[in-house]
Protein backbone atom coordinates (compact mmCIF):
# COMPACT_ATOMS: atom_id res chain seq x y z
CA UNK A 1 0.00 0.00 0.00
CA UNK A 2 3.26 2.33 0.47
CA UNK A 3 4.13 2.87 -3.36
CA UNK A 4 0.26 3.30 -3.99
CA UNK A 5 -0.32 5.74 -1.56
CA UNK A 6 2.86 7.96 -3.16
CA UNK A 7 1.52 7.61 -5.84
CA UNK A 8 -1.79 9.05 -4.94
CA UNK A 9 -0.11 11.61 -3.41
CA UNK A 10 1.88 12.34 -6.67
CA UNK A 11 -1.06 12.30 -9.29
CA UNK A 12 -2.82 14.51 -7.17
CA UNK A 13 -0.14 17.24 -6.86
CA UNK A 14 0.29 16.85 -10.90
CA UNK A 15 -3.16 16.72 -11.19
CA UNK A 16 -3.82 20.09 -9.11
CA UNK A 17 -0.45 21.73 -10.91
CA UNK A 18 -1.30 21.62 -14.30
CA UNK A 19 -5.04 22.36 -13.78
CA UNK A 20 -3.94 25.70 -12.37
CA UNK A 21 -1.33 26.11 -15.49
CA UNK A 22 -2.49 24.91 -18.49
CA UNK A 23 -5.89 27.64 -18.15
CA UNK A 24 -6.57 29.18 -22.00
CA UNK A 25 -6.13 32.88 -20.05
CA UNK A 26 -3.18 32.36 -18.68
CA UNK A 27 -1.41 30.94 -21.82
CA UNK A 28 -3.06 32.44 -25.01
CA UNK A 29 -4.93 35.40 -24.06
CA UNK A 30 -7.59 36.07 -26.43
CA UNK A 31 -6.71 39.65 -27.79
CA UNK A 32 -3.08 39.64 -27.54
CA UNK A 33 -2.54 39.50 -30.90
CA UNK A 34 -5.05 42.21 -31.84
CA UNK A 35 -3.31 44.74 -29.38
CA UNK A 36 0.16 43.99 -31.04
CA UNK A 37 -1.12 44.32 -34.48
CA UNK A 38 -3.24 47.49 -33.44
CA UNK A 39 -0.18 48.92 -31.84
CA UNK A 40 2.14 48.24 -34.77
CA UNK A 41 -0.74 49.90 -37.20
CA UNK A 42 -0.42 53.06 -35.05
CA UNK A 43 3.07 53.54 -34.52
CA UNK A 44 4.43 51.34 -37.09
CA UNK A 45 7.16 49.30 -34.97
CA UNK A 46 6.67 48.43 -31.34
CA UNK A 47 10.28 48.64 -29.24
CA UNK A 48 12.48 46.00 -28.41
CA UNK A 49 11.87 46.70 -24.34
CA UNK A 50 8.10 46.26 -25.04
CA UNK A 51 7.98 43.13 -27.08
CA UNK A 52 10.50 41.12 -24.32
CA UNK A 53 8.13 42.51 -22.11
CA UNK A 54 5.43 40.33 -23.98
CA UNK A 55 7.42 37.54 -24.44
CA UNK A 56 7.98 37.33 -20.55
CA UNK A 57 4.48 37.57 -19.79
CA UNK A 58 2.04 34.57 -21.50
CA UNK A 59 3.70 31.58 -23.72
CA UNK A 60 1.41 32.42 -27.04
CA UNK A 61 3.09 36.67 -26.31
CA UNK A 62 6.86 34.75 -26.24
CA UNK A 63 5.59 33.21 -29.44
CA UNK A 64 4.12 36.20 -30.92
CA UNK A 65 6.76 38.41 -29.93
CA UNK A 66 9.51 36.62 -30.94
CA UNK A 67 7.79 36.50 -34.34
CA UNK A 68 8.29 40.83 -34.59
CA UNK A 69 11.80 40.88 -33.05
CA UNK A 70 12.46 38.58 -36.51
CA UNK A 71 10.59 40.79 -38.85
CA UNK A 72 13.08 42.51 -40.00
CA UNK A 73 14.83 39.77 -41.39
CA UNK A 74 11.89 38.58 -43.05
CA UNK A 75 9.17 35.72 -43.45
CA UNK A 76 11.15 33.12 -42.91
CA UNK A 77 13.47 33.51 -40.12
CA UNK A 78 10.06 34.73 -38.37
CA UNK A 79 8.83 31.91 -39.03
CA UNK A 80 11.38 29.85 -37.82
CA UNK A 81 12.11 31.20 -34.97
CA UNK A 82 8.01 30.96 -33.68
CA UNK A 83 8.03 27.29 -34.88
CA UNK A 84 11.27 27.09 -32.34
CA UNK A 85 9.55 29.24 -29.45
CA UNK A 86 6.19 27.40 -29.82
CA UNK A 87 8.06 23.89 -29.52
CA UNK A 88 9.79 25.35 -26.28
CA UNK A 89 6.69 26.38 -24.74
CA UNK A 90 4.70 22.94 -26.13
CA UNK A 91 7.81 21.17 -24.18
CA UNK A 92 7.11 23.34 -20.74
CA UNK A 93 3.23 22.79 -20.89
CA UNK A 94 3.93 18.91 -21.11
CA UNK A 95 5.70 18.88 -17.91
CA UNK A 96 4.71 16.22 -15.58
CA UNK A 97 2.33 15.31 -17.62
CA UNK A 98 4.16 11.60 -18.63
CA UNK A 99 4.44 11.10 -14.72
CA UNK A 100 0.90 11.28 -14.27
CA UNK A 101 0.71 8.93 -17.08
CA UNK A 102 3.23 6.78 -15.48
CA UNK A 103 1.18 6.11 -12.46
CA UNK A 104 -1.96 5.57 -14.03
CA UNK A 105 -0.26 2.62 -15.60
CA UNK A 106 2.00 1.24 -12.51
CA UNK A 107 -0.89 1.50 -9.77
CA UNK A 108 -3.10 -1.13 -11.26
CA UNK A 109 0.36 -3.08 -11.23
CA UNK A 110 1.35 -2.31 -7.67
CA UNK A 111 -2.73 -3.57 -6.92
CA UNK A 112 -2.22 -6.45 -8.62
CA UNK A 113 1.48 -7.12 -6.76
CA UNK A 114 -0.38 -6.64 -3.49
CA UNK A 115 -3.20 -9.00 -4.65
CA UNK A 116 -0.45 -11.65 -5.30
CA UNK A 117 1.11 -11.24 -2.18
CA UNK A 118 -2.01 -10.90 -0.22
CA UNK A 119 -2.98 -14.55 -1.59
CA UNK A 120 0.31 -16.26 -1.00
CA UNK A 121 -0.15 -15.00 2.88
CA UNK A 122 -3.64 -16.67 2.93
CA UNK A 123 -1.81 -20.04 1.50
CA UNK A 124 0.79 -20.35 4.13
CA UNK A 125 -1.75 -20.18 7.05
CA UNK A 126 -2.67 -23.79 4.98
CA UNK A 127 -0.46 -26.39 5.66
CA UNK A 128 -1.10 -30.19 5.33
CA UNK A 129 -4.37 -29.26 3.73
CA UNK A 130 -5.59 -27.98 7.16
CA UNK A 131 -6.12 -24.24 8.12
CA UNK A 132 -2.97 -23.98 10.59
CA UNK A 133 -4.19 -19.67 11.50
CA UNK A 134 -7.49 -18.61 10.10
CA UNK A 135 -6.46 -14.79 10.84
CA UNK A 136 -3.50 -15.39 9.02
CA UNK A 137 -5.55 -16.43 5.86
CA UNK A 138 -8.49 -13.01 6.30
CA UNK A 139 -5.52 -10.73 6.79
CA UNK A 140 -3.98 -12.48 3.51
CA UNK A 141 -7.27 -11.99 1.58
CA UNK A 142 -7.91 -8.93 3.32
CA UNK A 143 -4.52 -7.44 1.41
CA UNK A 144 -5.78 -8.75 -1.77
CA UNK A 145 -9.12 -7.21 -1.87
CA UNK A 146 -7.41 -3.96 -0.43
CA UNK A 147 -4.68 -3.53 -2.56
CA UNK A 148 -6.63 -4.55 -5.78
CA UNK A 149 -9.08 -1.40 -5.19
CA UNK A 150 -6.48 1.00 -3.69
CA UNK A 151 -4.90 0.51 -7.03
CA UNK A 152 -8.08 1.24 -9.03
CA UNK A 153 -8.53 3.83 -7.20
CA UNK A 154 -5.21 5.60 -7.93
CA UNK A 155 -5.37 4.77 -11.48
CA UNK A 156 -8.53 5.83 -13.11
CA UNK A 157 -8.53 9.18 -12.28
CA UNK A 158 -4.69 9.15 -13.22
CA UNK A 159 -5.62 8.17 -16.64
CA UNK A 160 -8.32 9.95 -16.98
CA UNK A 161 -6.34 13.54 -16.01
CA UNK A 162 -3.46 12.28 -18.40
CA UNK A 163 -5.91 12.34 -21.27
CA UNK A 164 -7.60 14.84 -20.40
CA UNK A 165 -4.44 17.45 -20.02
CA UNK A 166 -3.23 15.82 -23.31
CA UNK A 167 -6.47 16.96 -25.60
CA UNK A 168 -6.10 20.71 -23.83
CA UNK A 169 -2.30 20.83 -24.98
CA UNK A 170 -3.24 19.93 -28.47
CA UNK A 171 -5.90 22.41 -28.22
CA UNK A 172 -3.38 24.99 -27.12
CA UNK A 173 -0.63 23.87 -29.52
CA UNK A 174 -3.28 24.88 -32.56
CA UNK A 175 -3.76 27.89 -30.79
CA UNK A 176 -0.59 28.65 -31.03
CA UNK A 177 -0.74 28.17 -34.56
CA UNK A 178 -3.62 29.46 -35.72
CA UNK A 179 -2.88 32.93 -33.72
CA UNK A 180 0.80 33.11 -35.15
CA UNK A 181 -0.63 31.91 -38.86
CA UNK A 182 -2.96 34.98 -38.31
CA UNK A 183 -0.35 37.69 -37.32
CA UNK A 184 1.95 36.82 -40.66
CA UNK A 185 -1.80 37.67 -42.91
CA UNK A 186 -2.70 40.71 -40.92
CA UNK A 187 1.41 41.82 -41.42
CA UNK A 188 0.55 40.89 -44.92
CA UNK A 189 -2.69 42.60 -45.70
CA UNK A 190 -1.94 45.76 -43.39
CA UNK A 191 1.74 45.94 -45.01
CA UNK A 192 3.30 46.07 -42.20
CA UNK A 193 6.21 43.74 -43.84
CA UNK A 194 6.63 46.01 -47.07
CA UNK A 195 9.51 48.00 -45.45
CA UNK A 196 11.73 45.11 -45.14
CA UNK A 197 11.09 43.39 -47.94
CA UNK A 198 11.50 46.99 -50.08
CA UNK A 199 14.55 47.43 -48.51
CA UNK A 200 16.04 44.26 -49.12
CA UNK A 201 14.50 44.37 -53.03
CA UNK A 202 16.20 47.60 -53.92
CA UNK A 203 19.67 46.56 -52.48
CA UNK A 204 20.39 44.23 -55.42
CA UNK A 205 19.28 47.07 -57.76
CA UNK A 206 21.79 49.75 -56.30
CA UNK A 207 24.36 47.20 -56.47
CA UNK A 208 23.95 46.42 -60.21
CA UNK A 209 23.84 50.04 -61.36
CA UNK A 210 26.75 51.07 -59.28
CA UNK A 211 28.63 47.87 -61.14
CA UNK A 212 27.25 49.16 -64.45
CA UNK A 213 28.67 52.34 -63.61
CA UNK A 214 31.97 51.46 -62.68
CA UNK A 215 32.73 49.18 -65.49
CA UNK A 216 31.77 52.46 -67.85
CA UNK A 217 34.33 54.56 -65.92
CA UNK A 218 36.78 51.56 -66.38
CA UNK A 219 35.97 51.62 -70.41
CA UNK A 220 36.73 55.71 -70.51
CA UNK A 221 40.16 55.11 -69.06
Amino acid sequence: MTPIVVCSILALVIIIERSHTLQFNKIAPSRLREQLITRLRENGDIGRTQLMNVKEKTALGDILATGLLYRQYGLESMTMHMQNRASVQIHQLEKNINMLGTIGAIAPLLGLLGTVLGIISSFLAITDGAMQDPTMLAAGVSQALITTAAGMIVAIPALVAYRYFQRRIIDINAQFETQAGLMIQELYDYKLLENTSVSSAHKPERDSASEGHSSQVMSVQ
